[in-house]
């Protein structure tokens, strides 16, 4: 065999099916198009489309050939403690979409392995599943002999994606590494748990589409959908044993040695930890590369807790500081060429990762600190759950890293007990989070529950309508279904139909009026308590309201035209964003109003003046260019397909609404909207800040609230001008002008007053006289000097003394005067009482105050009684 590096089995692998007529294909984002996915675990994610038949590839070629970054974390307790696992790894493959199968794949396979790869022929073995004699006749006719051929079972060797649909057979290749790497039994074999048969190349055939009474139909296209791991492929090429030794990981583990001082193969434990911090960064740059920030929930948590995990490891090796961009940089070294998004993000990445980092070190500490004092005083090898929920609560540790950090002792935790008190948190949150939308639904949860299976989902109108007549089908009030609601009476009333549209994606409900002959009925809010359910909060004004009853249901359409405004106005800012910061940006949240929105992305930093205006820019050019605004249903995977944006963490039906603004944005979107850009008017930027880690929220005004907002800065602006007797554009110039002159004049008159002070304490100086005990004592007063000003003067005076010394000093600040006494340790052992002189001397000034024989203060009514105040001093001291 020929040594190899990992580019040039990388750029082999491509080369070979590119000339066999595949086309070489990127890389897709770890980022799945598609929501029933968390992260890019295969190569043949990203062309799911021409699987199914959706989308077809194009003359002359047969297929594609990839090699795909992956992320998978199945599997994360046993990273590092194996040498074929890792959270990241890239998967060579190729694919056919039935434009070849079984008899050239395999004998591709056999070629590549044993001339492009070199690897002996007699090292070969394969396996195929029981019955897929056609696969086993193929290998025989390229030479593979009898006794290098297993037959393996459904969890081995046939792939499917679920019960039904697309399956098929599958035939791995292995390496035979030789008897030492076995377990010694004759009987040992490809499928053996033992590591001398080393799985590096996966062929998948999908040839059936299996039925639900468990037959399969052969599909009329056939497939193909290999996986070969170039980190295995790459081990078994440069002669070593795990894959943590090859090129790019081996370099990696370097990193780590070089940081801590470690030597790699010295200790299994201080190996683990050098394996973990090399596999997860490589994982936590490329997430981050493609757009994946921390957070704690969906893929966002799957990079905190791998970062976290590297962290902690390099605890364990005594890296306190910050280390993981050390990785990074390595990371860009080696795999940039292959990758650019790594090099082109390295700084986000960087920025990302040392906040995050700085964040946990700190509550690593103070965790460690807590769960070794929680060990130290544990009974027996069970840590209590709610220690574990502590950790988890308190400093932030997820309870995973609880658990790995008491496996390395020997101590199991208490999971059923952190789930309870897990349990009793949501619930404690529940119960006080009163406003939460679901808890003020609470009390109807179950009687709208109840209407819903009574009377089906309400039919919504109001993308098309603004009034309608509707027939009602249930009346709730204080919890109860009731058959009326008289004048005066509060409740929630369903109809058959509504044009209202109910609380949900940011936006609010709507508001409006309900009438018959002889009742008028206003709507205070709607909301969806069940799915498809929609429940108007209404008070009856006059008349009376029965079930059966037929209404006119008419929207507040102002209102709604200001919250259509600000909804479309959301999507063409989380354009801008994306255009000024980066494909970083995602939705996290957001708040539509009549009066104002808020949005809710994704990113690292504050974001500066600069950018702001940019963002404000990019938006009102989309806005002024009039642009038409189309809402329309589709199927998920026909939005998926044509690029549609989704929000990754939510859950969407067979069916979605996109909103599409002609030429620049199309996401799924449910909310009702403008019918052109140029209705919004314009859009101004109100606000910019946190709202949690990696998490910025801008805030906006558009059309009359924008104009409203502005109009109030012009007369704040005016204000200003007319107070600095300045043109109006000319406010921020003359201000800055004040500004600095104010400085300036502060500075003299600090100066000015350190001069007065230095003068004063000589003066002080000069004025001391002996006391009966005989050390010095100054007596005297300060000017406006308040009670920190007059510690001070001591502190000079007890310094420039230069010997064992006393003062009595008093001030007057505003009308109130203040007194001290304060002497050195000397003064005090030769009898001085600061304490005493206070008592005896504040009531000339009627007040009162004590402290300790060094130092004493008091504050008084009366300053004309200062002088009285301090000739009571002298007549004590001389």
């Amino acid at each position: 065999m020929k040594y190899m590096t990992s580019a040039e089995i990388r750029e082999k692998y491509l080369s070979f099916f590119e000339e066999k007529g595949c086309k070489r294909w990127p890389s897709s984002s770890l980022i799945p198009d598609d929501p029933s996915l968390l992260l890019t675990s295969a190569g043949m994610v990203q062309f799911k489309p021409y699987f199914l038949q959706q989308k077809h590839l194009e003359a002359p070629y047969i297929g594609t050939t990839t090699v795909q970054k992956c992320v998978r974390t199945n599997d994360i307790d046993i990273i590092g403690t194996t040498g074929r696992h890792q959270s990241f790894f890239e998967m060579l493959g190729n694919f056919s979409f039935g434009a070849y199968f079984k008899e050239e794949m395999c004998a591709w396979a056999y070629e590549f392995s044993t001339e492009v790869l070199g690897l002996p022929a007699e090292r070969l073995y394969f396996t195929v599943y029981l019955d897929d004699d056609e696969t086993i006749e193929i290998w025989k006719k390229l030479g593979v002999p009898d006794n290098h051929i297993s037959r393996l079972g459904e969890e081995d060797n046939f792939w499917r994606a679920g019960p039904t649909g697309p399956c098929g057979p599958c035939s791995e290749i292995y390496f035979d590494q030789g008897e030492s790497f076995g377990c010694g039994s004759p009987d040992c074999a490809p499928g053996c748990d033992c590591d001398r048969f080393l799985e590096y190349w996966n062929l998948v055939f999908t040839q059936y589409d299996g039925q639900e009474d468990g037959s399969f139909v052969p599909l009329p296209k056939k497939n193909i959908d290999t996986g070969m791991g170039l980190e295995r492929i790459a081990a078994i090429l440069q002669g070593v044993q795990s894959n943590y030794e090859t090129d790019v990981l081996r370099s990696l583990v370097a990193v780590g040695e070089r940081l801590s001082g470690a030597v790699y193969g010295s200790d299994p434990a201080t190996d683990l930890s050098l394996r973990i911090m090399a596999d997860h960064s490589r994982a936590v740059a490329f997430m981050i590369a493609d757009g994946i920030l921390p957070s704690n929930e969906g893929r966002g948590y799957v990079l905190r807790r791998l970062l976290r995990r590297a962290v902690m490891k390099g605890h364990l090796l005594g890296l306190d500081k910050p280390f993981l961009n050390e990785y990074v940089d390595e990371i860009v070294n080696l795999m940039g060429h292959v990758y650019p998004e790594i090099v082109e993000n390295r700084e986000l990445m960087r920025r990302v990762i040392l906040s995050e980092e700085e964040r946990f070190g700190a509550n690593l500490r103070q965790g460690r600190a807590f769960l070794d004092e929680a060990l130290a005083e544990l009974e027996g090898v069970v840590l209590p759950g709610d220690r574990a929920f502590t950790l988890h609560d308190t400093y932030g540790f997820p309870v995973e890293v609880t658990r790995e950090l008491c496996d390395e002792r020997g101590i199991e935790v208490d999971m059923e007990g952190f789930g309870r008190c897990m349990d009793e948190q949501r619930e404690r949150a529940r119960a006080a989070n009163t406003k939460d939308a679901e808890a003020a639904w609470s009390t109807y949860g179950g009687v709208m529950n109840e209407i819903l299976e009574a009377v089906g989902p309400t039919e919504f109108l109001g993308y098309a309508k603004n009034d309608a007549d509707a027939r009602v089908l249930a009346l709730v009030k204080d919890g109860q279904q009731v058959d009326a609601l008289e004048a005066g009476d509060e409740g929630r009333i369903v109809l058959d139909a509504t044009p209202f549209y109910a609380e949900k994606g940011g936006q609010i409900g709507d508001t409006g009026a309900m009438t018959k002959d002889d009742a008028a009925v206003r709507v205070l809010d709607t909301k969806e308590p069940e799915k498809g359910l929609i429940a108007h909060t209404v008070q009856v004004e006059n008349g009376r309201v029965s079930v059966g009853d037929t209404v006119h249901a008419a929207i507040d359409v102002p209102r709604r035209e200001r919250i259509r405004r600000n909804h479309t106005a959301t999507h063409i800012l989380h354009w801008a964003l994306r255009q000024v910061l980066g494909d970083h940006v995602k939705q996290a949240g957001s708040y539509v109003a009549d009066n104002r929105l808020r949005f809710d992305f994704t990113h690292f930093e504050a974001m500066t003046a600069e950018q702001i205006a940019e963002v404000e820019r990019l938006a009102n050019e989309k806005i002024m260019e009039n642009h038409p605004v189309r809402a329309y249903e589709t199927s998920l995977a026909s939005a998926r397909e044509a690029g549609v944006m989704a929000l990754f963490g939510e859950k969407y039906g067979e069916f979605v609404r996109v909103l599409d603004i002609e030429g620049f944005s199309q996401e799924l979107c449910g909310g009702t909207h403008v019918s052109a850009t140029s209705e919004i008017g314009f859009v101004k930027i109100t606000s910019e800040t946190s709202v949690g880690a990696n998490l910025r929220r801008v805030e906006a005004v558009t059309s009359f609230d924008a104009l409203a907002y502005m109009n109030r800065v012009e007369a704040e602006l005016k204000e200003a001008a007319e107070e600095l007797r300045v043109p109006l554009f000319d406010v921020s110039e003359r201000t800055q002008a004040n500004v600095k002159q104010l400085k300036e004049l502060q500075t003299k008159m600090k100066r000015n007053r350190q001069t007065i002070a230095d003068d004063g304490i000589t003066a002080l100086l000069e004025s001391a006289v002996d006391a009966k005990a005989g050390y010095p004592v100054v007596f005297g007063r300060l000017p406006e000097a308040d009670a920190g000003q007059m510690r001070n003067a001591w502190d000079v005076l007890r310094a420039r003394l230069g010997k064992p010394g006393a003062a009595v000093l008093a001030t007057e600040k505003e009308g109130k005067p203040t007194l001290l006494a304060a002497g050195t340790p000397e003064a005090v052992e030769a009898g001085f009482d600061a304490g005493a002189i206070i008592k005896a001397i504040s009531p000339n000034i009627k007040g009162g105050g004590g402290g300790k024989a060094a130092m004493a203060q008091a504050g008084g009514k009366d300053a004309s009684g200062i002088d009285a105040a301090l000739q009571a001093a002298r007549e004590l001291l001389l």
